[in-house]
């Protein structure tokens, strides 16, 4: 190829690169490499794929053109687009993950938005500076997001909302002011989010009324201000949150105090992996340290003004589509402050360390009609060094008897909701520390897209308590 380039006459060689130029121009965004001049893969692309810039100069024009079964195959560059995919059972990949960018420029919403559109897979690119998220599923059946990195964007990094049957695997998420990752408003969710990086974020992990074989596994969750946090409220449908499973987990460090933050994470700051009116999760096989606060608790979430209270637990079965929570009740039926219960919840087999407060934590705030005891959190077979109540493992172990008295060691909440820090400024997101280059999804350029049915299936028994990293 290069032979015949040069040996080209001078007239069709400026023809050309003028024809190029001109195709690089049209509406919806554009694609440059680092010398501001669009760059090409290798010349071993998948058959077939609809590349951009090469056949379409926007990633928003081939996935107008893209059909049920294509792969659009994106070029490095820097792309300053907002694009939104209604086409299902196509894949949008990048050549190398660190030099495809979508680069929203603190002007654009979404990087890419997924709209009630199923089988949209999502792979091996740099989502970054847009005002609210990176990359976004809402209303999808059969999603995927790998090998994606997602910075520096104003509300979530990688988001998917009541969407089903789905799995976020090799990805970071990064400098968000709400959370590096969130799955939120599904049951049964189907989903399973597994080898990931979460940093610099308010909160790590969120996730709001989901649960139902979502599979938290295998990841790291580091320098955010919460860790993984679960969580309910009637401000979102399907409450409660309920039944995650989070294992195999490395999360650490969780105090940053220097992030981008929303309301929940400024009360949640300083905890590792904290259950805030989640009910019946498994926490299992994680390792814990370095946190302000607590290593793992199961605690309230305390929710002003309420649309609703918790529904009762023999509706925890029920499917989000069947639930009495179908709509938002009006704002007059408001039942003002509620707390959400952490119930049921089962956490054994971790190790943790380091926690100003307490390793292992079961709190509520005083009731008339629930006690600390009543919660039904057990706790067994975990390494630690404090819990609150004190000896929580006898008090409440996993499979025995309740005994012993729940007052000792008690932890109290009231200190901490009035310490809640100060909220930074709002511009934070757009200043967090880069996350540098991470791995590129091997043979991107040549691997034929496969149809996305269903994720993973995690042999949960399998995963070990993960080795501590190096320098941490």
């Amino acid at each position: 190829m290069t032979s015949k380039l040069h040996a080209a006459p001078r007239a069709l060689l400026v023809l050309a690169a003028l024809t190029f130029l001109l195709a690089g121009c049209g509406d919806g965004g554009s694609a440059t490499g680092s010398d501001g001049a669009a760059t090409s893969a290798d010349a071993g692309t998948v058959k077939g794929a609809l590349r951009v810039p090469q056949d379409y100069n926007t990633i928003q024009k081939a996935v107008d053109a893209a059909k049920a079964g294509d792969l659009i195959l994106v070029d490095e560059g820097t792309y300053h687009e907002a694009v939104d995919v209604t086409t299902a059972d196509i894949t949008i990949r990048g050549v190398n993950r660190n030099k495809v960018i979508l680069d929203g420029q603190f002007k654009l919403e979404n990087g890419i938005r997924v709209l009630d559109t199923d089988g949209v897979q999502v792979e091996n690119m740099t989502a970054t500076s847009y005002l609210s998220n990176g990359f976004f599923w809402t209303g999808s059946d059969r999603y995927r997001g790998s090998y994606l990195t997602a910075t520096h964007n104003g509300d979530y990094g990688i988001y998917a909302f009541d969407a089903y049957h789905g799995q976020l695997d090799h990805s970071l998420g990064s400098g968000s002011p709400d959370a590096g990752f969130y799955i939120g408003e599904c049951y049964k969710c189907d989903a399973v989010i597994d080898t990931v990086i979460s940093e610099h974020n308010g909160l790590g992990y969120s996730g709001t009324n989901s649960g139902g074989d979502l599979f938290i596994v295998n990841s790291i969750f580091r320098k955010n201000r919460a860790g993984i946090v679960p969580n309910a409220g009637s401000y979102e449908l399907c409450y409660p949150g309920r039944r995650n499973t989070i294992v195999g987990n490395t999360v650490y460090d969780n105090n940053n105090n220097e992030a981008p933050a929303i309301d929940v994470a400024l009360l949640a700051q300083g905890n590792g992996i904290l259950i805030a009116g989640s009910v019946d999760n498994i926490v299992e096989r994680n390792l814990v340290f370095d946190h302000d606060r607590t290593g793992i608790a199961a605690v309230p979430f305390p929710e002003d003004d309420a649309n609703d209270v918790a529904p009762p637990k023999s509706e925890w079965d029920r499917t989000c589509a069947s639930t009495r929570n179908d709509k938002i009740p009006a704002k007059d039926a408001s039942p003002g402050t509620i707390l959400w219960h952490p119930y049921d919840n089962s956490i054994q087999d971790n190790v943790v360390s380091g926690s100003g407060l307490a390793d292992l934590v079961s709190a509520t705030l005083p009731s008339k009609t629930v006690t600390v005891e009543s919660l039904g959190n057990c706790f067994s077979g975990n390494t630690f060094t404090s819990t609150a109540p004190t000896d929580l493992e006898t008090l409440s172990p996993c499979g025995g008897p309740t005994t012993g008295d729940w007052s000792k060691g008690a932890f109290d909440l009231i200190p901490l909701i009035a310490d809640q820090a100060p909220a930074p400024p709002k511009d934070t997101y757009r200043k967090t520390p880069e996350p540098g280059d991470q791995p590129t999804m091997p043979n991107a350029d040549t691997a034929p897209a496969k149809r996305f049915s269903h994720p993973e299936k995690v042999d949960v028994a399998a995963i070990k308590v993960p080795a501590k990293p190096k320098g941490a």
